[in-house]
């Protein structure tokens, strides 16, 4: 990996993109030791954790682990997640971070060194591009062994370097599961409940 330990760096955590990733690795994520495994690679300045939130009458399920990141190391940064149903009258949820995440790394370009993006998402391409015109160098998080892979082609040769999830993921699982099939969508759970749901449009 490519971090240097005086190096000021940001993390950039799609809490979506990375529930999605590790749930189709066979893992789940530990958000404690994963900010851990970074401090002791490098000089954190930020770790911003990304996530839409749908709220149920009184209470959503995302609630404990967004509640636990705010108070243990990371800026939370959350929105309200919109709940429809599609044409095939299939559940969906519409709610996409990449605006958020865009404005805070083109923010925070001239207090870093070095962006780590936890996602795939080929939409993040331009922002890349801009923040190391910065002289920002960043570093993009995800999956080529997943069935898609998780990372878009345009993403990976956009980035100065490309970390495959599978390979540090030892250092920050909390439990193993079982690896997902192909195309089978994410089950319901309080780590990121509606991941795969989302309308990313």
């Amino acid at each position: 990996m490519h971090f240097l330990p005086n190096e000021r760096t940001a993390l950039f955590i799609d809490g979506a993109n990375l529930y999605s990733a590790s749930r189709n690795l066979g893992f789940d994520v530990d958000y404690r030791n994963l900010l851990e495994f970074f401090r002791r690679k490098t000089n954190i300045l930020r770790a911003y954790y990304y996530s839409a939130l749908l709220e149920t009458e009184e209470y959503s399920p995302l609630k404990p682990l967004t509640d636990w990141l705010a108070y243990n190391g990371y800026t939370l940064v959350t929105k309200a997640a919109r709940e429809y149903t599609d044409a095939t009258g299939r559940r969906r949820v519409k709610g996409n971070m990449d605006v958020e995440i865009a404005v805070d790394m083109l923010e925070l370009a001239g207090h870093v060194e070095h962006a780590v993006l936890f996602s795939g998402d080929q939409d993040f391409r331009r922002l890349v591009e801009a923040v190391q015109r910065r002289g920002v160098r960043v570093s993009v998080i995800s999956s080529i062994r997943t069935t898609p892979p998780m990372v878009a082609d345009e993403l990976r040769r956009q980035a100065d370097h490309f970390v495959e999830l599978a390979e540090i993921a030892p250092e920050f699982t909390r439990r193993q599961t079982e690896p997902r099939a192909p195309r089978t969508p994410p089950r319901q759970t309080p780590a990121e409940p509606f991941a795969g749901a989302q309308d990313t449009v």
